[in-house]
């Protein structure tokens, strides 16, 4: 696949309308991973170097091919979410507070009620 095939997947409508199709079913991990690099892409102060590696992980979980079809029932965003997670740690000393919060905001108005404690888990494969 070329540059401009690959554009065709990641823009920002496109991300936006796979996180709030699938948002459900995909979990809050994955949601909270990939609204975590959306808002970091959209950050003047992330290295361009970072955001290299965001649009990367956001093409790969806005692709509609992958190593496992996100219509399987539980592992269906397995792959997105290893695939996220290995991004986010690969540019961690970006992720701030400010940041962080904006995506838990996101996820507080898609849920409502979520565990926060999964959020952790996250962080903790990333830190």
């Amino acid at each position: 696949m070329n540059k401009e095939e690959y554009k065709d997947f990641y823009n920002e409508q496109s991300f936006k309308n796979k996180l709030q199709k699938f948002a459900k079913t995909a979990g809050i991990q994955v949601v909270y991973s990939a609204l975590l690099l959306y808002y970091m892409m959209k950050d003047p102060s992330v290295p361009l170097r970072s955001k290299v590696i965001i649009a990367a992980a956001l093409g790969y979980f806005i692709f509609p091919t992958d190593a496992i079809p996100d219509l399987a029932p539980l592992v269906g965003y397995s792959d997105d979410l290893g695939v996220l997670i290995f991004a986010l740690s690969q540019i961690s000393d970006s992720i701030t507070t400010e940041l962080q919060e904006k995506a838990k905001s996101q996820l507080r108005s898609w849920f409502n009620d979520f565990d926060e404690e999964k959020l952790d888990e996250i962080h903790a494969k990333i830190f």
